[in-house]
């Protein structure tokens, strides 16, 4: 029996829906070349689709605080809208309340579409003998489309909420660097 060695098989790909998804991702690459073509040899692959998008900044380096971003809300017995533009957001801050006689203090992060509100992140803190002070700490993303918003909500004065949102990326999902980077 003798090893007769495979002869690669490449075929001609015709997708127009391939060549403009290579157009998009690759535009150095626009109008270079005619078709796509496919093998039947296996080819290690390296993704380059980050860098191609020009989003080679790791997920969690790209949601990053940043001076010139971040957008900075306190509310006490107040509603505070925080964003209204479609898009991506993460909101980090603090909720705290010292114990009082004037109610169930209840901090919140709310979403609208102006019809109906929906709390997405909530503190409520019951009365409990001898606790005078109680706080926690939150860290939310949230997606708003055209019409939404998203409001920091403290229901009385001894209920603060507070902290700062930023944009992370537009309502199609294209990412926005922290202010100032690239250096």
């Amino acid at each position: 029996m003798s090893n007769v060695p495979s002869v690669p098989e490449i075929i001609t790909v015709n997708s127009e829906a391939l060549q403009s998804q290579i157009r998009d991702l690759l535009p150095s690459q626009n109008g270079f070349g005619s078709e796509l073509q496919a093998s039947n040899v296996i080819t290690p692959i390296i993704d380059l689709t980050a860098a191609a998008e020009g989003s080679g900044l790791p997920d969690y380096l790209q949601t990053a605080l940043a001076f010139g971003s971040n957008t900075a809300f306190a509310a006490s017995n107040s509603t505070v809208v925080l964003q209204n533009s479609p898009g991506f957001y993460r909101i980090i801050g603090t909720a705290s309340t010292e114990a009082t006689s004037s109610g169930t203090p209840t901090m919140s992060i709310q979403m609208t579409d102006g019809s109906t509100t929906k709390d997405v992140w909530s503190f409520i803190v019951r009365e409990v003998a001898g606790v005078a002070y109680a706080a926690v700490s939150f860290d939310v993303f949230v997606f708003l489309r055209a019409g939404d918003s998203v409001s920091a909500v403290s229901n009385i004065v001894d209920a603060k909420i507070q902290g700062s949102s930023r944009q992370i990326a537009t309502g199609d999902g294209t990412l926005v660097q922290p202010n100032g980077f690239p250096l």
